[in-house]
C-alpha cells in the first residue's frame, strides 16, 4: 500500500470537506424529523390524495413514484379498524368535512342541479358521474337501464353491499332565485336527486381513499328514473344487484333538521299504484233516461263503494288509501253520456294488502257496473311500470343504519320516522334483498329550505352533502367490516 504525501494545507481543506458531507444529511433528517413531528399535530388535507390518483396519460415511472409519495404522505393516519369503533366514524366524518372536499362535493351537486334531465334522459348527469369515478380509478359498468352506472370499490371478494342514488329530475319549472338555478327550462330537480348523486361521488372518494380497509366489495349504484320509470327495475333486469347482498339509500327530507338522519324498522313507505276504469252503458237524451244505460250513475255508485274497502274490509290499524281524483262525463248539459271515466291512486304498507286493494278495485268497478247494466274495464298501468311495492326495511340493516348514525351525528340526531304514504322504486330492491331506506335532513328555515319535494320553491341546505357522503361510506366500510371475513 502506498501513501501519498500532502501539505497540511490541502489536509485543513479536506477535513473541512468530510465534516459538510456529514453534517448535511443530519441537517436533512433533522428537518425532516421536524417536519413529521409538525404533520403529526394537524391532519393534512385530503383533496393531496384525490389528485394524485387522476388518471394519468401514459405515465412514466416518476409520476408513479410521485403518486405513491403523494398518497402515502397525504392520506390521513388510519385507525386499526379491523374492530370497529367510533373513532373509526369520526374519521370517514373528518374526512368528508375536509374544507376542498366539501367545496368539490357542492361544485359537483350544483352542475347537476343546473343541468336537470327526465327519466331515462340522465345523460350529461351519467357522463359528469363517470369522468369523476374515472379522476378516482374506480371501475364501472356503463349502460345499464340506458344511462346508469354500475361501479365497484374494494377487493373484488364478498361480501357485496351496494349504495344508491337516483339521478333523474322532474318536470317542474324552477321558482327559487339563486347563482345556479336550473338552466332548462319546464326541468328542475325538485326532490332532491341531485344531492343523491353528489353524496354518493362523495361517499366513493372517501370509500377510494380507505380502499385498503374495505374487507369486501362495495357497489355504486347510480340509477336512473326512479320518478317515473322504474328505473330500478331497469337496473336490475341489466345486473345491478349481481352478487350484492344487501343494499341502502338516502333521500332527503325537509322534515328534519340539516343532518338529523331517520328511519324505522319493516314498512317505511307505502306500495303506490294509479287505476284507470271506464264505464260504459248507451248514450241518451237527459230527458227521456229510460232509454239509456245511465253510466254515470254507475260510477257514482262504484265511487261510494271504494271507500267501503278501506272502511270495512281493513283493519283500522294497517293503513290503506283508495282515492278517485278524475270523473270525467263529458261537458254536454243534455246528454246521458256513453261512458265515464274515472282515475285514481292507491296505497298499503303491505305487499300482501296492496295487491288485495287492485283485485278489489277492479272486482267493484266490474261489479258495480254490472248492477246498472253497464260494462267496465280498469287499467292498472302494469305495462308502464306505475306499480311500485311498499319499501321495507330489513330489521338487521335497519339497526346498522341505526348504529352508523349514532356514530357519526349522534344519538339525539337519530330519529325513529313513521311511515309514510309516499312512494319509492327503491321498493324492488327491498323485494329481493335486504335493504334499508333512510330520510336526511335539509329543514333550515334561515336558508329557506323548507319546502316539500315536488315543490318548484324546493332547495336543500348544502351542509347536508358532507354528512351524507360520510354516512354512506360509514355504512358500507362498516358492513364489510362486521360482515365480511
Amino acid at each position: 500500500m502506498k501513501f501519498f504525501q500532502i501539505s497540511n494545507k490541502k489536509a485543513i481543506f479536506f477535513t473541512i470537506f468530510i465534516f459538510c458531507m456529514l453534517i448535511t444529511p443530519l441537517k436533512g433528517a433533522k428537518t425532516s424529523v421536524s417536519s413529521s413531528s409538525s404533520s403529526s399535530d394537524q391532519q393534512p388535507e385530503l383533496i393531496t390524495y384525490f389528485k394524485s390518483t387522476t388518471l394519468l396519460k401514459n405515465p412514466t415511472i416518476k409520476d408513479l413514484q410521485n403518486q405513491s409519495r403523494t398518497s402515502k404522505i397525504n392520506l390521513f393516519t388510519s385507525s386499526d379498524c379491523s374492530i370497529w369503533t367510533k373513532e373509526c366514524s369520526n374519521e370517514i366524518l373528518k374526512i368528508a368535512q375536509k374544507t376542498e372536499h366539501v367545496k368539490w362535493i357542492k361544485s359537483v351537486r350544483r352542475k347537476i342541479h343546473e343541468h336537470p334531465e327526465l327519466a331515462f334522459q340522465e345523460f350529461e348527469t351519467s357522463k359528469l358521474v363517470r369522468q369523476e369515478l374515472e379522476k378516482m380509478e374506480i371501475s364501472y359498468r356503463f349502460p345499464l337501464a340506458t344511462t346508469g352506472i354500475r361501479a365497484i370499490i374494494g377487493s373484488g371478494q364478498p361480501p357485496f353491499v351496494a349504495l344508491r342514488a337516483d339521478m333523474d329530475a322532474l318536470p317542474i319549472q324552477e321558482a327559487v332565485e339563486w347563482e345556479h338555478k336550473s338552466k332548462i327550462a319546464g326541468k328542475m330537480h325538485a326532490c332532491g336527486h341531485d344531492a343523491h348523486v353528489a353524496m354518493l361521488i362523495g361517499a366513493a372518494r372517501i370509500l377510494k381513499a380507505r380502499e385498503k380497509n374495505l374487507k369486501g366489495t362495495v357497489i355504486l349504484i347510480f340509477q336512473p328514473a326512479e320518478e317515473a320509470g322504474n328505473g330500478a327495475k331497469r337496473m336490475m333486469k341489466d345486473g345491478a344487484l349481481e352478487n350484492v347482498e344487501a343494499i341502502f339509500a338516502a333521500h332527503v327530507s325537509h322534515q328534519h333538521p340539516t343532518g338529523v338522519i331517520g328511519s324505522r324498522t319493516g314498512p317505511l313507505l307505502a306500495g303506490c299504484g294509479f287505476f284507470k276504469a271506464v264505464i260504459s252503458g248507451k248514450t241518451g237524451q237527459a230527458s227521456n233516461p229510460h232509454h239509456s244505460i245511465d253510466p254515470v250513475l254507475a260510477a257514482s255508485a262504484a265511487v261510494i263503494s271504494l271507500q267501503s274497502i278501506v272502511s270495512r274490509e281493513s283493519n283500522p290499524l294497517d293503513s290503506q288509501v283508495v282515492s278517485v281524483t278524475s270523473f270525467n262525463a263529458g261537458d254536454n248539459l243534455d246528454l246521458i253520456p256513453e261512458s265515464v271515466t274515472l282515475s285514481g291512486t292507491f296505497r298499503a304498507f303491505s305487499t300482501i294488502n296492496f295487491y288485495q286493494l287492485l283485485k278489489r278495485i277492479r272486482e267493484v268497478f266490474t261489479e258495480q257496473a254490472s248492477v246498472f247494466r253497464c260494462s267496465a274495464t280498469v287499467d292498472f298501468f302494469e305495462d308502464k311500470d306505475t306499480i311500485y311495492p311498499p319499501t321495507v326495511n330489513d330489521d338487521t340493516m335497519y339497526e346498522h343504519v341505526r348504529m352508523v348514525a349514532s356514530d357519526l351525528v349522534g344519538t339525539t340526531n337519530f330519529k325513529v320516522v313513521p311511515p309514510m304514504m309516499g312512494a319509492e322504486d327503491f321498493s324492488f330492491y327491498s323485494e329481493v334483498i335486504p335493504a334499508a331506506f333512510f330520510y336526511i335532513g335539509i329543514r333550515n328555515e334561515t336558508l329557506g329550505s323548507i319546502h316539500t319535494g315536488h315543490s318548484p320553491h324546493f332547495m336543500i341546505d348544502e351542509d347536508v352533502l358532507p354528512i351524507g357522503a360520510a354516512t354512506h361510506a360509514a355504512i358500507a366500510e362498516r358492513y364489510l367490516n362486521e360482515y365480511g371475513s
